[in-house]
């Protein structure tokens, strides 16, 4: 198998270093990679001539979100069968390609391998050990928060993987359409992971590390991202969930609005939610397409399992929501 190396860059100069290093550090030599930068308006485009002359570019001009440079990155490394994508505030282990790739590899059934993401400074702390979806809309990061105890050393099969460090099998994602652009940023890894499950595709965990900052660019974000999961939930129900789980969303919806006013950012999530009305008329209008086109029920994708407490999968410090 061959696979390239995507890294999505948005004004990311103080963390292309350390990525591109721990990149060619790889037992397994990716065939290509490239950055796809989104306008960054800081040095990175200088950084990558003056010291990475043999990395490619793909210079987009404006910031497209990390769905749209995703998708260019997929769309310029032809040659290759296998897709990670990399932020540019993570540092993979030496490792972690040839483990990623072996593990893609084993699996014919499947279209993405998840993988063991860790605090960037303090790598004993989870950030994500696969993605879980549930039936109330709300997407759990395995094991975030957690201490990394060996809980989550052992292989095996997760709903979908964090496209901060990721790898997918490039011909399986282009199927299914690729990212959706409109999500632009936030849970267009997990849209895309749904997806693959309904056309019939696993994703693998493979327990191998990938240090990350976390939101390393969220401060210059507009809006905040708390907005942009609140939009893209809601795009994300609209276009693939059934009605007959309304009830597990509207729970949700309403203690996020409960929480987000406690909290002070009530403003900021109605404004995430507003940001979601332009578009509920073209996802709610692909359902049926979707669900006509899936191989696999939505319901087997998306298991019925608890939305509170411990068993739900949320992140410790919250088990009780």
């Amino acid at each position: 198998m061959t696979s390239a190396v995507v890294i999505p860059n948005w004004n990311g100069e103080r963390w292309l270093e350390a990525c591109l290093e721990s990149v060619a550090a790889q037992t397994t030599a990716p065939v290509r990679t490239v950055v796809v930068d989104n306008g960054s308006t800081d040095g990175s485009l200088a950084l990558l001539a003056a010291r990475w002359p043999d990395v490619g570019v793909v210079a987009l001009g404006e910031n497209t979100g990390f769905a749209g440079a995703a998708n260019r990155g997929f769309e310029a490394v032809p040659d290759a069968e296998a897709v990670a994508l990399v932020n540019t505030d993570v540092v993979l282990a030496p490792e972690w390609l040839e483990r990623m790739q072996a593990a893609l590899a084993a699996d014919p059934d499947s279209a993405s391998v998840a993988c063991k993401l860790v605090d960037l400074d303090d790598p004993a702390r989870l950030y994500d050990t696969g993605d879980i979806l549930r039936r109330d809309g709300v997407c759990e990061q395995r094991g975030r928060f957690c201490r990394d105890d060996g809980r989550w050393d052992a292989p095996g099969e997760v709903f979908a993987a964090c496209a901060a460090a990721a790898l997918y099998r490039r011909d399986r994602v282009l199927a299914v359409g690729g990212f959706d652009e409109r999500f632009f940023l936030y849970l267009e890894d997990v849209d895309l992971g749904l997806r693959l499950r309904l056309a019939g595709w696993r994703c693998r965990y493979e327990p191998v590390a990938a240090r990350h900052a976390g939101e390393g660019s969220s401060d210059a974000l507009a809006p905040a991202p708390n907005a942009w999961v609140a939009r893209n939930t809601i795009l994300l129900i609209a276009k693939a969930f059934p009605l007959r789980w309304a009830p597990w969303v509207a729970y949700r919806q309403t203690a996020w609005l409960y929480r987000s006013a406690r909290a002070g950012r009530l403003r900021t999530h109605l404004s995430g939610l507003a940001r979601a009305l332009p578009l509920l008329g073209a996802m709610l209008g692909e359902r049926r397409r979707l669900r006509q086109s899936a191989l696999v029920p939505v319901a087997h994708v998306v298991p019925a399992r608890p939305i509170r407490g411990p068993r739900a999968g949320g992140h410790p410090r919250e088990a009780g929501r």
